[in-house]
């Protein structure tokens, strides 16, 4: 029997994750203002891109004073990452919660 590609992904109701897209969009606005700030600009707003990994989206490297941060969405930990090049990591869970929480996080 052939294998189709409808046959491989489950189907996704938009009412079953309406709660967990909303809460990404509102996280991933303020990751992309976070890059956007920090970040040189580029042409059509590439510097605020994130990138898909092999564990979810990355800002890649962004320059902040004397070396770089990333911040990371890892959906199979579950967690927001930032890592910084003098070996500095934090991370948040990902789960609803109000924007304001989440942007309140010291992440420093």
């Amino acid at each position: 029997m052939e294998r189709t590609i409808t046959n491989l992904w489950p189907r996704l109701r938009v009412a079953d994750w309406t709660e967990t897209r909303d809460t990404l969009h509102m996280w991933t606005q303020i990751v992309g203002k976070i890059r956007m700030a920090y970040t040189p600009s580029a042409n059509h707003w590439w510097h605020v891109t994130l990138y898909p990994t092999a564990r979810g989206l990355t800002t890649s490297a962004v320059p902040y004073d004397k070396g770089v941060f990333d911040i990371e969405f890892d959906f199979v930990d579950e967690r927001l990452r930032v890592r910084t090049s003098d070996g500095g990591s934090r991370d948040v869970v990902l789960e609803p919660k109000p924007v304001a929480t989440f942007y309140g996080y010291n992440m420093s």
